[in-house]
């Protein structure tokens, strides 16, 4: 979702879909997320017009041809009004090491630990009858300085979050069938049977 309504979420439902991200499962048991919810109008701007620049550098320099073929019937570009319209910035950090016992020391396995977490953040987002958009400009060590974050915390995606405006527009967009993505490996004899 691109086209954010800006009718308010309260905070309260914010903390219960971070409560549940949290539950998600990571390497040790380390739990190598952070979560930097933002409502605030003046903090959000700036996060828009650091963000801004830095997508208008990849769609004018990073980006190849190719890639932008991809984007086209997306209907995106370097401009993003959601990341203000959005009541909700959730932005998440992987947390690459921490001190403990005196020493740093890496977490385990972050990427696909901050992944996993993402991936329940994103489901309850919907469950809880909310849209989301998950947004990477690239380079995102902006959001670093901007949420004052310590330098172990490298930021992952940032999730605006909100209602959907009454204009949305959603991409047609056709999902893979499922047997091209999935494969199935069973026993003889497995087969469901009539």
């Amino acid at each position: 979702m691109r086209d954010f309504s800006s009718e308010p979420v309260p905070r309260a439902v914010i903390e219960d879909l971070l409560r549940a991200a949290g539950t998600a499962p990571s390497g040790a048991h380390r739990q190598p997320w952070r979560f930097v919810a933002v409502s605030d109008p003046a903090l959000k701007t700036r996060i828009r017009e650091a963000a801004e620049r830095e997508e208008r550098e990849s769609y004018e320099h990073r980006m190849t041809p190719d890639w932008l073929a991809d984007l086209a019937p997306l209907g995106t570009d370097w401009r993003k009004p959601f990341l203000e319209t959005a009541p909700w910035l959730i932005a998440v950090f992987r947390v690459d090491w921490e001190m403990r016992r005196g020493k740093r020391l890496p977490n385990y396995y972050v990427q696909e630990s901050v992944g996993l977490a993402c991936g329940l953040l994103l489901a309850a987002i919907h469950h809880a009858g909310l849209v989301a958009l998950t947004h990477t400009p690239s380079p995102m060590a902006f959001l670093r300085g901007l949420l004052e974050r310590p330098t172990n915390e490298k930021p992952f995606l940032l999730i605006p979050v909100g209602h959907p405006a009454p204009e949305a527009m959603v991409p047609d967009l056709m999902r893979a069938r499922l047997e091209d993505i999935a494969a199935f490996r069973e026993a003889a004899g497995d087969e469901e049977l009539d």
